[in-house]
């Protein structure tokens, strides 16, 4: 895009442009790759400014070999730019198969962190319950614990809390996606407090979450109780853990910046927390699948149990291993 003058010759025009062309024609084969770059941002401003450079070659005659060198370069742009809106699918795909785990491993730190926070206080409360209940009562409130009674009673009891509650599986699946969903946006949205909500949002679903179980344990049937939420567990749970990992992503900016403007980090931070809020989006729905359609089922205890073992796995796996040959790891 640089030179002016007509009297500039095709080769002084290369000369003056082959930098950015070259810079420009990395970007574009980092991209046609399907690597994440930092510099994808610029591709929109580069292509246009090539656009601009192979309309002079055109206007001022610079020669064939110009002409289908830069001619290329803005078709492969192109299709590099636009091939999202006709690439939803392939793009979903690439989502799941490595763009969300890569995602949650770069963000190691914070998985660790959102998951302390988590889960320390869960395992606390169920370990409280054994010794002082008085934890517990407090947590929960008369009203919370009759509903752990009502619902935990008894498997036939269970059911018919459920049935009587929500009418159908379906209906059940509806109040799940609208209360787990809840839970992470509430999650994630506290990060725009600095991180501070993220964290007590995390806590506190720890510590009821946890008061819930330990009360189970001690006061009604803990078999209802494990095998209803083991199905769904590793979805829900771990979905809320990734929901954490994007508010904190979004507080950390609020926070510390660094060289850029605080407005800039944290649109910055909130485009890097996309595929981790994405993520926990899909991990809630499956979550409520599981627990609308199979949770509350009569299905033998050790079947379940079973099968929610091997969803811990599964997902674990999957998120430790899955796309590692592709995109952004640990770092």
């Amino acid at each position: 895009m640089e030179g002016s003058g007509d009297e500039m010759t095709p080769g002084d025009f290369e000369h003056k442009n082959s930098q950015r062309w070259l810079e420009y024609e990395r970007l574009v084969a980092g991209l046609e790759s399907g690597k994440p770059n930092e510099h994808a941002d610029q591709l929109p401003r580069r292509f246009r400014e090539l656009c601009i450079d192979l309309s002079l070659v055109e206007s001022r005659m610079y020669g064939d070999r110009l002409h289908e060198r830069l001619n290329g370069l803005v078709i492969r742009g192109y299709n590099v730019i636009y091939r999202g809106k006709r690439g939803g699918f392939e793009h979903a795909v690439s989502f799941v198969t490595w763009r969300f785990p890569c995602a949650v491993r770069r963000e190691w730190r914070l998985f660790l962190l959102c998951s302390l926070v988590f889960w320390l206080p869960f395992f606390a409360m169920i370990l409280s319950a054994k010794h002082d209940m008085s934890w517990i009562q407090s947590v929960l409130g008369p009203a919370g614990m009759a509903s752990m009674e009502q619902m935990y009673g008894g498997k036939e009891q269970q059911i018919a809390h459920l049935r009587s509650e929500y009418g159908s599986n379906f209906m059940m699946f509806c109040f799940y996606i609208y209360n787990n969903v809840g839970i992470d946006f509430r999650i994630f949205a506290g990060g725009m407090a600095a991180g501070v909500g993220t964290l007590f949002f995390l806590l506190f679903n720890g510590v009821y979450m946890g008061a819930a179980a330990g009360y189970v344990n001690q006061v009604g049937n803990p078999e209802s109780f494990w095998t209803f939420v083991i199905g769904h567990s590793s979805f829900e749970l771990l979905g809320m853990i990734v929901a954490g990992m994007a508010g904190m992503r979004v507080g950390l900016a609020i926070l510390n910046p660094g060289r850029l403007p605080r407005v800039r980090a944290l649109v910055e931070a909130t485009k890097r927390s996309l595929p981790l809020i994405y993520g926990a989006a899909v991990m809630t729905a499956m979550a409520a699948v599981v627990e609308g359609f199979w949770s509350a089922q009569e299905i033998p205890s050790n079947i379940k149990y079973g099968v929610g073992a091997t969803g811990w796995v599964l997902v674990s796996a999957y998120l430790l291993l899955v796309g590692r040959n592709r995109g952004y790891e640990v770092g």
